[in-house]
């Protein structure tokens, strides 16, 4: 399992790489994001084009991931300042049509990886016809917007109902790189990091991006020793991903039928 962390500061991507967090992602996804998730609780990302290029600057050995806006009529623009300012792949969200993922991997033309974010009743139903797109190495599902295409009211409730692992297994069998969602501290949110981590390892899973929770305290208490907070919850993440690595066939299935099950709670809590 590789770590994505979101952020356009240097000293951050900075700490992040140092406590084993192998990919730093800088968020211009702006278009269409307000009128989606405004007043949600979700992230609205204020990263601007040159902060690629300053992340690069102080994470040369990361993995860099520059997630843009969806396909548009300045996107082959932002595609080559991506790529010009130094990231190692570019993600495309909120696509519907096959046409604009394939323009989207033409614009590339491999000089840099490609990750299809899935977040659209539209895309997953069009995986089959999209999912061998020349250039294409990743596939990760958004369940931020993805749940609230498909009328759910609870973000995990593709992870339950199989959707998820519909897509996992369609991205092994086309050898694509595989992801989903977002993890909160082990113990923390309504379906725990620790459950979340062990349903990415079962699913064959390659990333995950960290939420808000990692870094809280760098914003709510910055005078804190939040460094040093974000260090251990870190740890502790790759701990538990060993511990569940050493799963017994029997103990995956239970795990899978607990997700399940807290999801079903979850999803039954916010309907009421």
């Amino acid at each position: 399992m590789q770590w994505i962390q979101i952020t356009n500061r240097a000293e951050f991507a900075e700490l992040a790489l140092d406590c084993g967090v192998q990919r730093v992602m800088v968020d211009l996804e702006r278009l269409g994001k307000q009128q989606r998730q405004g007043g949600l609780g979700t992230f609205i990302s204020d990263h601007r084009p040159e902060d690629v290029a300053t992340v690069r600057a102080a994470v040369p050995d990361a993995h860099l991931i520059v997630r843009v806006n969806p396909w548009h009529s300045g996107s082959r623009a932002e595609v080559e300042h991506a790529i010009d300012s130094g990231a190692d792949s570019l993600m495309l969200p909120m696509f519907a049509r096959s046409a604009e993922l394939r323009d989207f991997t033409a614009a590339i033309a491999r000089r840099a990886g490609c990750i299809a974010l899935l977040e659209t009743r539209a895309a997953l139903d069009a995986l089959p016809e999209w999912i061998g797109a020349d250039g294409l190495d990743e596939i990760y599902v958004g369940l931020n917007d993805l749940h609230r295409q498909l009328g759910q009211r609870f973000m995990f409730e593709p992870l339950a109902d199989g959707t998820v692992e519909r897509v996992a297994q369609a991205a092994h069998a086309a050898g694509l790189r595989f992801g989903f969602g977002g993890i909160a501290r082990l113990d923390e949110g309504l379906l725990p990091g620790r459950v979340v981590l062990g349903e990415h390892l079962r699913l064959g899973s390659d990333s995950v991006i960290l939420s808000r929770t990692f870094n809280r305290e760098m914003v709510e208490r910055p005078d804190s020793d939040w460094e040093a907070v974000y260090r251990t919850e870190i740890g502790r993440l790759n701990h538990c991903a060993q511990v569940l690595a050493a799963r017994t066939a029997a103990e995956v299935d239970s795990d899978r039928m607990l997700a399940r099950d807290l999801i079903a709670n979850a999803a039954a809590a916010l309907a009421r």
